[in-house]
């Protein structure tokens, strides 16, 4: 009993939850005023993720053999309720992310993510910057946020030519900043590296930074934009060195879609991850249509704890994996 004497007490202070509540509040307000409607969408699904990037956490109903996914965001559901006819929706609802653990990190987290038809990703950026300035207001002013270019982001911190550079120039680079990785990655998984460990704890220090226009091999669910090289409609929103936010002008075509699954599980199957399955409930709603629209996923826990001045996730959630 000794190891949990204190660890049923939450990590948080009641000041940190208190102003974690009137975010809350001011998120949902603020979506009202825009006539935003606020969805419910399942946890469990049997679809998984097929980033090789992000892993599902996996449960089953008793007597199935089947694996149900823990959702790790909403947004296939609420793709399915914007074919259906629902119009702009909004959810503020838990995620769960495997080996997903650490000072900004937590398997279990809040996330608030939401969908606007008729909007781009250039117009989305726009609608993100207003929702974090009036959230955080009561805590800390955010001067306005600049908009960088994915390559421009890579060339400023990690001298490196995004779009160009080889694998080799790329691990060369990151071993420059003393990243040094063992493992035998693949272009896009040195380009996550060096995103992650050397160029992105570098953004949003003088004042937020949203980078845009990704690489096409890492456009996900977005749709590309013409032009060479190709880029993805696809945006992070940076403050303070941790990323809070990602959005999509989303991708409406099924058949394209589906491709990119397979490619995620061929790149999963290379690596020897596990291979969850494609959830085809999202994909015959984009084959029954998909409005014009684009989606953002925002890492709430991860505002409050930047809202409040603190330096951990934990600093602004009850309790953490440690103390669930």
């Amino acid at each position: 009993m000794s190891g949990v004497s204190g660890a049923w007490r939450p990590s948080a202070d009641l000041a940190a939850l208190r102003a974690r509540a009137a975010m809350l509040a001011r998120a949902r307000t603020f979506f009202a005023e825009r006539g935003v409607l606020e969805v419910d969408t399942p946890i469990l699904s049997t679809g998984g993720a097929t980033d090789p990037q992000i892993e599902s956490l996996t449960t089953r109903l008793h007597g199935s053999a089947t694996p149900l996914y823990l959702g790790t965001s909403p947004e296939f559901a609420m793709k399915r309720l914007i074919a259906a006819g629902s119009g702009d929706i909004y959810q503020i609802c838990k995620v769960f992310r495997d080996e997903e653990r650490g000072r900004w990190h937590n398997p279990e987290f809040t996330m608030l993510e939401w969908y606007r038809l008729n909007h781009d990703d250039a117009a989305l950026m726009s609608e993100v910057e207003r929702l974090v300035v009036e959230l955080v207001a009561p805590h800390r002013r955010l001067p306005a946020a600049e908009r960088l270019s994915y390559a421009e982001a890579m060339r400023r911190h990690a001298g490196v030519d995004a779009h160009r550079a080889g694998t080799d120039e790329l691990r060369r680079a990151a071993a420059a900043h003393g990243v040094v990785c063992d493992a035998p990655l693949d272009r896009d998984a040195t380009l996550d590296l060096l995103m992650g460990l050397v160029v992105g704890p570098q953004l949003g220090r003088e004042r937020p930074s949203f980078i845009c226009n990704y690489p096409a091999s890492q456009a996900s669910l977005a749709r590309l934009k013409p032009g060479e090289p190709r880029v993805a409609a696809r945006f992070e929103l940076y403050v303070d060195g941790i990323e809070l936010a990602n959005g999509f002008h989303e991708l409406s075509a099924a058949d394209e879609q589906r491709a990119r699954f397979e490619e995620d599980l061929g790149t999963r199957r290379r690596r020897g991850r596990p291979l969850p399955a494609i959830d085809e409930r999202l994909l015959a709603a984009l084959a029954a249509g998909l409005p014009d629209c684009a989606g953002v996923a925002l890492g709430f826990d991860r505002l409050a704890a930047l809202a409040i001045g603190a330096d951990t996730l934990s600093a602004a959630m009850a309790f953490p994996i440690d103390r669930a």
